[in-house]
């Protein structure tokens, strides 16, 4: 799972910004790092930021098709919250425990997890913070929404066992993550 490269605005700000220059220069550094493994499927959020960051890997391995899926998409906002305020939800929401913020967002988490553990073949998915920070806190039964603080652009290496199991093999670079 790749989390995407530096957006271009907050959560506060824009509710599907792109990459901005920085988060274009780390995903043609990310793309050019996978593009040395055999060639994969990949799977992106149809957030934006993931799918210009999905965009060059696909230009690298000549264009592959890119499937956008919606279970690894941004951690929904809570209904009713107006886009400036949904930056202070969210940081209370990251302090604490999937349990905590309810079935809607376990529901979530249980979504995400599952179509990773699923997929068929070797895949990459261009995800968000929140949603790799799921599927590791899965491997590592631990409920907490946040785990490991991912860089941007950075590769997190999760194993299937064929029976919906996963194993997390390789974390991703951490970085201290300004949530804005």
């Amino acid at each position: 799972m790749v989390r995407h490269g530096r957006a271009a605005a907050g959560w506060d700000t824009d509710v599907d910004p792109g990459l901005d220059e920085i988060g274009r220069e780390q995903a043609a550094v990310t793309a050019k790092r996978l593009a040395q493994l055999p060639h994969m499927a990949l799977v992106s959020s149809p957030m934006k930021r993931c799918r210009e960051t999905a965009s060059f890997l696909s230009a690298l391995q000549g264009h592959v098709p890119i499937t956008f899926e919606p279970l690894v998409t941004e951690i929904p906002s809570p209904d009713g919250y107006a886009l400036g305020e949904r930056i202070e939800w969210l940081r209370a929401a990251m302090a604490g425990t999937w349990g905590e913020l309810g079935s809607l967002y376990t529901d979530f988490r249980d979504d995400v997890v599952r179509y990773v553990a699923h997929c068929p073949t070797d895949t990459v998915i261009f995800s968000h913070f929140i949603a790799i920070n799921a599927v590791i806190g899965s491997c590592l039964g631990d409920d907490r929404l946040v785990i490991d603080s991912l860089d941007n652009a950075s590769v997190t290496v999760f194993e299937t066992d064929g029976k919906g199991g996963l194993r997390l093999i390789e974390r991703g670079n951490q970085a201290d993550t300004l949530i804005r």
